[in-house]
Formats: C-alpha cells, sequence, structure tokens
C-alpha cells in the first residue's frame, strides 16, 4: 500500500489492534462493514475482521445490536457456516474476528464463470440449506441470504455461509425504513413485519433464481421499484427462461420464492431434503450408457434408412425374377433378421463394457426426463391437422397391405399371374407408404413429445431387451469385461455381482440352490419398488402446500421412514446372499446355510409385498391427495 493510499481508517483500526493482528489489505466493505484480511499474531494464521463503520459504531442501538448478534452466531458450529473466533469492542471500534476463507463468493463466480450447471448449484444450495437449518435450529434468522455471502473455497469446494445474524442489527437499528438487500428481500420483510425462518428461505430461493440464471427475479432502477415488485408482482417462473435446469428443481427454486411464507418449503430442513433428491436424480450417467439410449440402441440412423431402401430395392429385384412370394419373403426376412442383429450387436458392445439389462433403466429415465424438459422449454403445440392426416393414412396403408398379400397369394394360387403381379405391387405400395407415413407422423410428434426414447425404452425394458441381452451373453460367453459402475443403484450391483457368482459355481452347485437368480431378481425388483415409492412420497411431502404438522402429513411420513427401513432390509438380504456367494467359492460356507438365507429372503420380498399393499390401503382411506403420492407401477 502507497502511502499516499493509506486510509486513515486503516491506519487506526490497525494501532488499535496492534500486538494482537496485523492487518494486511482491505478485501472489501458495504453498508454492515469493512472486511479486512489480517494475520492473528499469536496462532500465525490468516483470518478476516469485519468492522463495523465508525458512523454506525456511534449509534448505541446499532452498536449493541451488531454485538449480540454476531455473539450468538459465534455460538454456531457447522461445516458450512463461517466460524467466528473472536467478538469484540476496543478503542471504540466494533468488530469481529471469523475464518478467512480462500475462494470466491457466489456473485463472483457467477460474473466470471456464467450461471451455475444444475448439479453444481444443487450442491451448493443444499450446502447453504444446512447451515440455514442449523442457524434456524438456534433460534437464529440470516435476514439477508444472497449471493454476496456464500463462500466458495478454493480447494475443497465447500459452501460457507456469511454474516449470521448480523443483518437483524441493522434492521434493529434501522428508524426510516427497513435495511438489507432488496433483490433478495422476502415480501414480509420488504413491508417491515415480523420475519421468521422462511424468509431466510425466500432469500434462498431468490439467491437460487441468481445461480441459475445470472439475474435475480426482480431488478430495478432503485431500491425501491426493486421492493415494489416483491410485494406486488409473482416471479417469473424459472423453467420460463429456458435454462438446461431440470423440472423439479425449477419447481422447488419456484416455491421458495412464494409470496406466503406458509407456500414455501415447511423449513430448511426439508429443502435441504429436496435438494437432495433432485441431487441424487441427476446423476451422471457413464458415456456408454448415454450413448446407448441417443443412438447406438436405436434403429433411427442413416444407416437405418439407407438399409431400408436397399431391402426394398432388393426384394422388388427378386419379386421379379422369382415371384411376389418370394420377394415378399425377402423382405419381411430382412425387415425381421436384420434389426434383430443389429440390436442384439447393440447389447454385445454394451455387455462387453460391463453393463447389463438392469442398467438401462435408470438411463431411459434419465433421457426422458431431459427431453421433457427441454420440450417444455421450447413449448411446442399439440397434434396438428398435418399429423392427423398422416396417421390416417399409415393405419390405411397398414390394414390395405395385408389385404393385397392374402390377394397375391391367392392369385398366385389360382395362376392368375398378372392380378397376383399387381396385388404384389400395391403390397408392395402399402407397406411402403405405411412405413414411410408412420416415420413421417412420428417426426412431427417429437416436436412436442420424445416418441422416439418412450418407443425404445418399451423395447430395451421389455421381453425383447432382454431377449437381446440373453443372445449377447451367450455369444460373448465369458468375455465380459467388467467396468466400475458407480452410477448404479446399490441393489443392482448387488444382484449383478450375485448373478456372476451364482453362474461361475459348478452345475451341481447351481442346480442345488434352486431358483436362486429367481430370488436376487425378486430383491431386486423389490428394492427399485421401494426406492421408487420413496421417491415419489418425498417429492409428495416437498410439494404439499399443508401444514407441516397436521396428522395427514405426520401419517404419511410415518409411512416414508416404513418404506426406507425396508429398503435397508431388502438391499440387506442381497448382501447376505452375495457374501454367502462369496464364502461358498472360498469353501468357507455350505449350500445348506445359504439356501436357509434364501428363504429368509423370500420373507422379505413377501413382506414388501404387504407393505406395499397396505400402504396403497391406506392411501385410498387417508385424505391424502392420491395425484401426489401416485401407485408404483
Amino acid at each position: 500500500m502507497q502511502s499516499s493510499d493509506v486510509d486513515p481508517l486503516f491506519l487506526s483500526f490497525q494501532l488499535a489492534l496492534a500486538g494482537r493482528y496485523s492487518i494486511d489489505r482491505e478485501l472489501g466493505r458495504g453498508g454492515m462493514g469493512v472486511v479486512y484480511l489480517a494475520r492473528e499474531v499469536h496462532l500465525d494464521r490468516l483470518v478476516a475482521i469485519k468492522l463495523l463503520p465508525p458512523d454506525r459504531a456511534q449509534l448505541p442501538a446499532l452498536r449493541q445490536g451488531f454485538l449480540r448478534e454476531a455473539r450468538l452466531a459465534a455460538k454456531l458450529s457447522h461445516p458450512n457456516i463461517i466460524p467466528i473466533h473472536a467478538v469484540e469492542e476496543k478503542a471504540g471500534f466494533v468488530y469481529y474476528v471469523m475464518a478467512f476463507v480462500d475462494g470466491e463468493t457466489l456473485t463472483e463466480r457467477v460474473r466470471s464463470r456464467g450461471p451455475l450447471p444444475s448439479s453444481e448449484g444443487t450442491r451448493i444450495l443444499r450446502e447453504v440449506a444446512w447451515a440455514l437449518a442449523c442457524a434456524h435450529g438456534q433460534g437464529l434468522v440470516h435476514r439477508d441470504v444472497k449471493p454476496d455471502n456464500i463462500l466458495l473455497e478454493s480447494l475443497s469446494g465447500r459452501v460457507l455461509v456469511a454474516d449470521f445474524g448480523i443483518a437483524a442489527a441493522a434492521e434493529d437499528a434501522a428508524h426510516d425504513g427497513v435495511s438489507g438487500t432488496p433483490e433478495v428481500m422476502s415480501p414480509e420483510q420488504a413491508l417491515g413485519k415480523q420475519i421468521d425462518a422462511r424468509s431466510d428461505l425466500y432469500a434462498l430461493g431468490a439467491t437460487a433464481f441468481y445461480a441459475f440464471s445470472g439475474r435475480f427475479p426482480f431488478e430495478g432502477a432503485n431500491a425501491t421499484e426493486i421492493l415494489a415488485k416483491q410485494v406486488t408482482e409473482p416471479p417469473p417462473a424459472l423453467a420460463s427462461l429456458g435454462l438446461a435446469v431440470p423440472r423439479k428443481l425449477a419447481a422447488l427454486v419456484d416455491r421458495c420464492l412464494a409470496k406466503a411464507p406458509e407456500q414455501r418449503p415447511a423449513s430448511a430442513e426439508a429443502l435441504a431434503e429436496q435438494l437432495g433428491v433432485a441431487l441424487e436424480q441427476r446423476r451422471e450417467l457413464p458415456a456408454a450408457l448415454r450413448a446407448f439410449v441417443k443412438r447406438s440402441g436405436r434403429l433411427d440412423g442413416g444407416g437405418t434408412l439407407i438399409a431400408g431402401v436397399a431391402l426394398l430395392s432388393g426384394s422388388v429385384v427378386t419379386s421379379m425374377y422369382f415371384g411376389g412370394p418370394i420377394g415378399f419373403a425377402t423382405l419381411l426376412l430382412g425387415t425381421t433378421a436384420l434389426p434383430f442383429a443389429y440390436l442384439v450387436n447393440a447389447a454385445r458392445r454394451l455387455s462387453q463394457m460391463g453393463f447389463a439389462h438392469n442398467d438401462l433403466g435408470p438411463a431411459f429415465k434419465q433421457e426422458s426426463e431431459q427431453a421433457r424438459e427441454e420440450l417444455s422449454v421450447e413449448q411446442r403445440r399439440g397434434v396438428t391437422k398435418l399429423e392427423r392426416v398422416l396417421g390416417f393414412v399409415a393405419k390405411v396403408s397398414a390394414t390395405t397391405a395385408p389385404i393385397a398379400l392374402g390377394g397375391a397369394w391367392l392369385s398366385e394360387s389360382m395362376r392368375l399371374w398378372r392380378t397376383a403381379e399387381f396385388m404384389t405391387l400395391v403390397t408392395m405400395v402399402g407397406f411402403t407408404t405405411a412405413w414411410s407415413s408412420t416415420l413421417s407422423l412420428l417426426a412431427m410428434m417429437q416436436r412436442h413429445r420424445d416418441v422416439d426414447t418412450e418407443f425404445w425404452a418399451r423395447v430395451w425394458m421389455g421381453r425383447l431387451g432382454k431377449t437381446f441381452f440373453g443372445v449377447a451373453r451367450k455369444l460373448l460367453g465369458n468375455r465380459t469385461r467388467q467396468s466400475a459402475m458407480t452410477h448404479r443403484a446399490t441393489e443392482l450391483s448387488l444382484g449383478m455381482a450375485a448373478e456372476q457368482l451364482f453362474e461361475s459355481l459348478p452345475k451341481e452347485s447351481q442346480r442345488a440352490l434352486g431358483d436362486l437368480p429367481g430370488v436376487i431378481r425378486r430383491l431386486q425388483d423389490d428394492a427399485q419398488l421401494l426406492r421408487k415409492r420413496y421417491e415419489e412420497i418425498q417429492e409428495a411431502l416437498a410439494g404439499g402446500a399443508r401444514e407441516d404438522s397436521s396428522a395427514e402429513y405426520a401419517e404419511v411420513r410415518g409411512i416414508r421412514d416404513s418404506i426406507h427401513a425396508k429398503l435397508g432390509d431388502t438391499v440387506g438380504a442381497l448382501e447376505t446372499i452375495r457374501l454367502n456367494l462369496l464364502r461358498l467359492h472360498a469353501g468357507s460356507a455350505s449350500i445348506e446355510g445359504l439356501t436357509t438365507h434364501l428363504g429368509l429372503a423370500a420373507e422379505v420380498s413377501a413382506e414388501v409385498e404387504r407393505l406395499i399393499a397396505a400402504h396403497e390401503e391406506v392411501e385410498r382411506t387417508m385424505r391424502f391427495p392420491r395425484s401426489r403420492v401416485p401407485t408404483p407401477v
């Protein structure tokens, strides 16, 4: 710092702290204080010191409020709250000393690199919600949750919240209106009404809006204009901005920005829980799975069109030289055998990389959710007249072609050669028209609905998909290459490992263990059903606008907890089977002992069925909306 640049406040404050703290430089300043980077002399560590400006420190109410709130905040102990080491008043200076965070604020992060990706933003918001839950549990409301008060540690990426409760001092001492940051201020705070923890959730919603979009929900030329909008105008829906933000996450941000406090999440803890669910649902899939559900597991590429034209031409030539029936048989064989071979090969390539049929469910689910989000942003219109016409043409053509085919066979048997040739031509035209009109219809429907993904998800997740993978497994034999599968749900990983261990046993042992693969698959299905059910109830509880303490919601939370416990039992049964199979391979367990555990596992599966049936009966008799807790399929 040059002598000409020396700040008198810096000099006088450093003089007052001499011997205890050595101030290095100013980090920033605002209406509530000046922040300095300093070194604590005795412990030789970097700290940040926030000084209440001297002109404000002269106001007794503000000074006492600042000290009181800082001392309350100093009692908070949480990994996502910046710890306060000391709160002091010395030589007329009022300040507190906190840990120094080497990183950047959320504001700086968005300004330098743009809006946050959904996964990173969700993680940051969840850690802030954890910090708020800790403070609210101690009766402390932050009152000024904003991007400037959220710090991101450089090395660890940890999120830390600063200035807990300090805004309350300014609010208590304000004589000419409210105090705070207009862009994140809740309507009740803007009106000077009594506030509680839900006001912090509103501010966190505004912060989330900024993190994902780079702007606040309400902006204006001055504070008065912004506050007026906070009180009177509905916030824009985050999904309406055309951002790559998951639909459920955007809806959660919108709920935080509700004008009425009772319509916001019930608590910071509940909000953190829902953010955790959103984060879990957005787990990154391996590139091979993403490529499979988008491209390699489908018959909709350029090669498919070329093969279709070549096959059609070849069948026409064949019918000219060998007769209509032979030509049609060639077409029929080509349209079935070639796709079957292609899809079996796709399953074989995926199996070689260590993936299984069960891995496709989460992959197609994520692809469908992402497509819905993108289509909702584009806001495509519904079914058009042209789509209706194409659908009619496809139905007529698909009906005419088989009739013409029958006529061709009949004419051939009656030696009516010209009629047979004509009916064969009609058959070809009919199938071609049906094919082309159907493809055109699907292409147009794809503008407002991801028909492609829906169709291939049904193909691969149904009997055909299992058949493709079964044939691929036989073709591969023992040549599969296992890879790290961190994306799998635990039950799928355990089940796959157990099945592989079972398949590597001698045939005699496999026969002695009976339907062990069937038990494993039932446990997997049970765990998947329970997990889906748990997530649905979590989402329903988050979306409910009723009082959190109501008897209905308490009963639904009890259902959720029992499902969570049974999920643990089901996964535990799978784990036991896997471990006993390992012991059987090592020679430290017997088939009789494993058979006993199989009986226990079957009992667990039966308990799951009874539990789900009982909960469905509860839903039918209670007033909790069925639309919020849908029945699993």
